[in-house]
Parts: C-alpha cells; structure tokens; sequence
C-alpha cells in the first residue's frame, strides 16, 4: 500500500492491501454482483480499512453505508470523511477524520476532443490544443478529476455540474465553495485528485 498525506489530516492511498481487514459486511456488500464488480468492492474496502487502520484506527471496523447521494460513508457518530474511486485496475481511498474528503482517479482517454474541452475546461481550450496529444490527454484528465473530486466531497455528484468548476491546468492545488482540492502527482501514475473540507 502506498499512502500519501496530501493536506493536514487527510491521506490517500493506492495498491495491494491485505483482504484479512474486511468484515462480514463488506463480503456481503459484494454478493450477487457481476465478478468483476465483487473483485473491484473488496479490493476498495479492504484498501480503505487498511488505511483506517493507520491512520484513524477507531473506525476500521466501522460499516460502510450509502450516505447522501450514495457516496459511502462510515456508519456512526464522529466517523471520519472516505472516499473509494476506481478506474480499470486503479483504485484510490482517501480518509480524513473529522472532515468530508473526495478523491477522483481516472486513466486518460485514447481521445480528448473540442467538445469535451470546451465542457469542462473552456478558458483553456487554446492553451490544452497546444500541447502535444499524450500531454492534452493527461492534463485535461487531471482536470476532470479535481472536478470529480469536488463534486465527491460535497455529495452533489453530476447534479453539482462539475464540468463547471474552473481548475486551471497550470495549477496544482486550489480552492472551491469551502473546500480545498490538491491533483495527486505522487502516488501512482495516472491522475488523481482529492478534495476535502477546508476546516473540520
């Protein structure tokens, strides 16, 4: 497992993790699911309840549940903020206790095109038209992902329209109605971005 603390009091983490952690309920989470999907849920949790367990140890038991919009949350009082995000073979958690935290992980598409700039990047659509191809793709994926990330965080999901949040591609950490966000170059090598709650 590879961890990374990307803010005060929040980590995000990424790799193998240990299946010995997961519950009863996170087996039955993944019953009657495609295969693929069962493999994805437990990778995920078993994942996440190894990180709980490093750094907010009182909730690595703790049930997972769907929470406002179905984002998953922690069962209980005072539990601290997750996040699980899948692309592929790539999975990324992110914790951070006393706080909400979201956190994206996306490969780069084989294609980015006009439209899709324009969607979600438009003040930069000249700039990203001027990098070369494999660059275009990644950048604008990192930008996606901070949206992601922040629309995760606050619960809306598609509905917070997260095509409309302005992530400058030249910048690595920002800020967004209350909450930070930060694109995660360290910790594996795909894009990812992590967005949490500025104060507890």
């Amino acid at each position: 497992m590879n961890v990374l603390e990307i803010g005060p009091g929040v980590w995000a983490a990424t790799g193998e993790a240990s299946t010995g952690r997961l519950t009863p309920a996170d087996h039955a989470a993944a019953r009657g699911r495609p295969a693929w999907r069962s493999r994805q849920l437990l990778r995920g949790r078993a994942l996440l309840r190894e990180l709980l367990a490093e750094v907010a140890p009182d909730g690595a038991g703790a049930r997972i549940v769907a929470g406002h919009n179905g984002k998953p949350v922690l069962a209980g009082p005072a539990r601290p903020g997750i996040s699980i995000s899948h692309d592929g073979e790539h999975t990324v958690v992110a914790v951070a206790p006393g706080r909400r935290v979201g956190v994206d992980v996306q490969m780069p598409p084989h294609h980015v095109g006009h439209a899709m700039v324009r969607r979600c990047a438009a003040p930069y659509t000249h700039h990203l038209f001027g990098l070369p191809e494999p660059l275009r793709h990644t950048v604008f994926t990192e930008i996606w992902t901070v949206q992601e990330a922040c629309v995760k965080t606050d619960g809306t999901g598609i509905g917070g329209r997260p095509w409309s949040i302005d992530v400058p591609p030249h910048l690595d950490h920002g800020d967004w109605r209350g909450l930070r966000w930060r694109k995660v170059r360290d910790l594996t090598d795909v894009p990812v971005a992590c967005a949490w709650e500025a104060t507890p």
